[in-house]
């Protein structure tokens, strides 16, 4: 199953892909390549937001699970997700793409405050959108905030780059005999408990009709690819 015409898309990659190769941190030329991804996506016609984790950098739940209070850990990670956010600004400028980047944290010496009708105008005169720092608040992920800025946005789908090609009916890296949906419904991901991105996220698409596509960003082209609908990717809807 494809999906219809898409005008607007917001892309969720998770923070461990800027490491590409290394164990930590943000590798340049990968972010590099990735900005090629997303330019030749914009070339194609795309108005485009960004959402990037910070998993790559600190994690909030991996923090608490080590003492730290909850709170103090997620707004950490919501910093290291603004790292990444002007890490891929500064690639996508250096190619000739024009960027902004929006903050639910205000931080106005290096970028915006999140605000709709602004970043509405950004899309609108061919400007990449990435917004950074989840919701603003602790207790959801990046995840919830992909989900809540699709739909803020009117986006016509949520496209999530990820290590893996899909959704599995299991962990493909711990059961070799994981098998691969190519759509599955919301319901059925909500109920299976099958990882896709946070219940919250899933249950917000949901119940404003945004198609979730799951892909792997790592494989040259990928992106391409699943908005040519060619790729190997799960549909859920």
């Amino acid at each position: 199953m494809t999906l219809p015409k898409l005008k607007r898309v917001l892309l969720k990659l998770s923070g461990e892909v800027l490491m590409g190769d290394q164990q930590y941190g943000i590798d340049p030329s990968f972010v590099a390549e990735l900005a090629k991804e997303v330019k030749a996506a914009k070339d194609g016609g795309l108005e485009i937001c960004l959402v990037i984790g910070g998993g790559n950098i600190f994690r909030g739940m991996a923090g608490a699970a080590k003492g730290m209070d909850r709170a103090q850990a997620d707004y950490m990670g919501m910093l290291a997700t603004v790292m990444n956010a002007l890490a891929m600004q500064n690639a996508l400028e250096q190619i000739g793409v024009p960027t902004r980047v929006q903050s639910a944290i205000e931080m106005d010496k290096v970028c915006e405050p999140v605000i709709r009708r602004r970043a509405e105008r950004h899309l609108e005169k061919g400007r990449v959108v990435i917004f950074a720092a989840g919701v603003g608040a602790p207790y959801f992920t990046t995840d919830s905030g992909a989900a809540l800025r699709a739909a803020e946005m009117r986006c016509d789908a949520l496209l999530k780059g990820t290590s893996v090609d899909g959704v599995y009916n299991a962990d493909p890296k711990q059961d070799p005999n994981a098998v691969r949906y190519d759509t599955v419904d919301y319901d059925t991901v909500l109920a299976g408990n099958l990882k896709v991105m946070d219940a919250s996220a899933v249950a917000l698409c949901r119940d404003n009709k945004i198609p979730i596509v799951v892909f792997s960003i790592r494989e040259r082209g990928n992106l391409a690819a699943v908005l040519a609908g060619q790729g190997v990717q799960t549909i859920v809807r």
